[in-house]
């Protein structure tokens, strides 16, 4: 199978795409890692005509295959299966200023792992990334608190789209915003996103259930689900890898009740079955913007019906682009109030939030 001038120039494009939003997020050795892929990656090797003749689209904002292939390499760094490659890696016992100064291997480095492991490199790609990004808690904690103010009810938190469910558990979090303390103040997980705009909610969400869905659950208790959850962080970035690994030893003690499951499909068997005495609160984190249109459209349906049509108090919550910027949109709906608006903004990755609340 022969690669066309076409197919070469959109996979340069993908990977330099996602490159563009790495280096934007922090990563400036995962983001020069695709701008190797994007020049060099060819037939050469099993891996690259997988890549460039990949079945379905291949874009971060569908498959995601620059993730993959990135997450595929970091996995092989991390289990100490190609000591040459994990030699040109970041060393995380390192300070963040020297981690930060490290230079990508040469691409004679990177074929020889494409060569020597293509059989597990493969594997891994036939999942999509996983990505449990912590700090999203800042955006979604603090629409929460508003939730708590308006029905004063224990909650019942059901997240489409969970993966490893670390963020289903983000009420034992610590959160340090705009100078004040909310959550587990002696949790292993402190957050403190820069903070901006209006004051931060006050109330305290009592938390009860905790459900989600995935298509592709990770379980943070098995050692290959952890190494997903660790790998697709990016390599130089020390304080995600800390962070998430004291969100999974929080995870391993909280229990959640996560199914896999298609999002329509779960919200049709969960939604007949909430309680009347809790404010149930569905919410996603880049997540639900991965959904097919018509699959949105009917989830947003079977959302709202059940919100009017109910004594119970409900709850939408989403931290999803919207094709603005900066960062992500926080929004809110709310039933039985007929509350819909945005609360504010995020950055992707939680290291800001601009907060609106209720006007």
């Amino acid at each position: 199978m022969t690669t066309t001038a076409t197919q070469r120039a959109d996979l340069s494009e993908i990977f330099e795409t996602q490159a563009y939003h790495c280096r934007g997020l922090g990563s400036p050795f995962t983001a020069d890692l695709c701008l190797l892929f994007a020049k060099h990656l060819d037939e050469e090797t099993a891996v690259g005509r997988h890549v460039l003749h990949w079945p379905g689209r291949a874009s971060y904002r569908a498959d995601a295959v620059p993730l993959r292939l990135c997450g595929a390499l970091h996995a092989l760094t991390l289990t100490d299966q190609s000591p040459n490659l994990k030699a040109h890696y970041p060393d995380l016992s390192q300070d963040e200023q020297t981690i930060a100064r490290t230079k990508v291997p040469d691409w004679s480095v990177i074929h020889t792992a494409l060569v020597e492991h293509e059989t597990f490199i493969l594997d891994w790609m036939t999942s999509p990334p996983q990505t449990n990004e912590v700090r999203r808690a800042n955006g979604i904690w603090p629409i929460l608190q508003t939730v708590a103010t308006l029905s004063n009810l224990p909650m019942d938190l059901w997240e489409i789209g969970c993966s490893g469910g670390l963020n289903l558990r983000l009420g034992h979090f610590c959160y340090r915003h705009d100078g004040m303390v909310s959550g587990e103040p002696d949790s292993a997980v402190a957050l403190e996103p820069e903070w901006r705009g209006a004051p931060p909610p006050t109330a305290v969400p009592e938390i009860d259930a905790l459900k989600g869905c995935d298509l592709n659950p990770l379980d943070p208790s098995t050692p290959g689900d952890r190494l997903r959850l660790l790998a697709y962080l990016w390599a130089d970035q020390k304080h995600r890898v800390e962070r998430t690994s004291a969100a999974i030893d929080i995870a391993l003690v909280n229990p959640a009740e996560i199914a896999r499951e298609d999002a329509i499909a779960w919200l049709k068997q969960q939604l007949p079955d909430r309680r009347d005495d809790r404010v149930t609160v569905i919410y996603t984190t880049i997540a639900w913007q991965y959904l097919p249109d018509a699959a949105k459209a009917e989830g947003e349906a079977l959302i709202e019906a059940a919100g009017r049509n109910t004594k119970a108090p409900l709850a939408f919550i989403q931290m999803e682009g919207d094709g603005q910027s900066p960062g992500a949109a926080l929004s809110l709906k709310y039933w039985p109030d007929a509350i819909d608006t945005i609360v504010g903004r995020v950055d992707f990755h939680g290291r800001w939030v601009d907060w609106q609340g209720l006007r």
